[in-house]
């Protein structure tokens, strides 16, 4: 068979993958077309444009799967939410120590006033 009949039906064969939405790769190809796996080879400089198809239908393939599988993009927003929620938690408790530290300040300033007001403190300066 001629190298141009070759890549031929396994141009078909890809068309045909593609339209049916199976997996893409040099060994489905071959497969589909009626070769034995792994008779499409990056060695055989015949098949570069052939290769380099594939490659490009099964890029194409992967990204529209991406696109229509909402799982990733929802995983990464609950990711980036649980990130944005540790940062709100640790602020928060950031603030809440310094919440009863003043308090605490503000009652001992208290009990010194009241101390100093009733003469048994004694003022420093």
């Amino acid at each position: 068979m001629s190298a141009k009949l070759q890549t031929d039906k396994y141009y078909a064969a890809l068309e045909r993958l593609v339209a049916r939405g199976d997996p893409i790769n040099n060994d489905t190809v071959a497969i589909e077309a009626g070769s034995g796996r792994g008779s499409i080879k990056k060695s055989r400089p015949a098949y570069a444009e052939l290769i380099a198809a594939i490659d490009a239908a099964a890029k194409v393939q992967s990204e529209a799967k991406l696109a229509a599988d909402p799982l990733p993009g929802l995983r990464q927003e609950r990711d980036s939410l649980t990130r944005r929620l540790d940062q709100a938690l640790e602020r928060e408790l950031c603030l809440l120590e310094e919440v009863y530290d003043l308090r605490e300040r503000n009652r001992q300033l208290e009990e010194d006033n009241r101390q100093l007001k009733m003469g048994r403190l004694v003022e420093v300066r």
